[in-house]
């Protein structure tokens, strides 16, 4: 999916978690930043086209041990012991990524290194991705009205 798919997504995210979090001020950019990190392994995403992302494409290939549950995990368990309160956040919009991903035609290999795929039928900026982020922008909406309204 593209990046404003996956930032529509973990706006939704955000927005359904925020009464229930008492450290806002880390927990919507760390789970904003995490919806969009897992694509630096592709040289046309956002963070993928930035300079330090160079040496993760070198050793990885898109969709790869990046786009896997497996890294999700470790990255979070890092996050545990560096900076615990942002780990939620980041487990959270890395995950939904991945969830996301999941239902693209190119799929992802969720437990890398495990060769089992999940695949679905959205082509990546496709009509039907387009849909689906009109749907996700309406929940967005409906999920705003009910807490700020």
């Amino acid at each position: 999916m593209i990046m404003r798919t996956h930032l529509a997504i973990a706006i939704g995210l955000i927005l359904y978690f925020l009464p229930h979090v008492s450290y806002r001020l880390v927990f919507v950019p760390v789970l904003l930043f995490a919806s969009l990190i897992p694509d630096i392994d592709s040289a046309f995403s956002f963070f993928g086209r930035k300079g330090i992302s160079k040496p993760v494409q070198f050793f990885v290939k898109h969709r790869g041990l990046i786009h896997s549950f497996t890294a999700c995990f470790l990255f979070s368990l890092i996050l545990v012991f560096v900076y615990p309160i942002s780990a939620f956040a980041f487990f959270l919009g890395y995950g939904v990524h991945l969830f996301a991903d999941s239902f693209t035609v190119e799929g992802i290999r969720p437990f890398w290194p495990l060769k089992l795929n999940s695949k679905g039928m959205v082509r990546t900026g496709s009509r039907i991705e387009d849909v689906v982020l009109v749907i996700v922008i309406i929940f967005d909406v409906l999920l705003f009205v009910r807490l700020f309204m």
